[in-house]
């Protein structure tokens, strides 16, 4: 697992789990809402957790722009509640995000 630096509508999220074994991008409720993210879209599923707990979920936020050393990506990503905390990062880039990223263009 790699940590980094991403920005999201030239605002800076540091310490960006980026863990290719986890099946989905997630962010967290109160990081959605520093961002001024939009409201997500209801999604229907729970997430099963590596401890085997599961959570139910926000929404879902698609076509989220992310740019990664000045390169830009379009993500679908998850919302958490904040009481849900992944190794206390406030975003996960998961295995989609590099699999099935589609390159956004200006």
């Amino acid at each position: 697992m790699a940590i980094i630096q991403i920005h999201i509508d030239k605002k800076t999220i540091d310490d960006v789990l980026l863990d290719g074994g986890f099946g989905v991008n997630i962010i967290i409720e109160q990081l959605k809402t520093r961002l001024g993210l939009l409201k997500p879209k209801p999604i229907p599923y729970n997430l099963q957790m590596v401890n085997q707990n599961t959570t139910k979920l926000i929404g879902l936020i698609k076509d989220l722009r992310i740019y990664v050393h000045n390169i830009p990506y379009i993500a679908t990503c998850i919302i958490l509640q904040n009481i849900v905390v992944i190794f206390n990062y406030s975003m996960l880039l998961g295995r989609p995000w590099l699999k099935d990223v589609k390159v956004a263009h200006d």
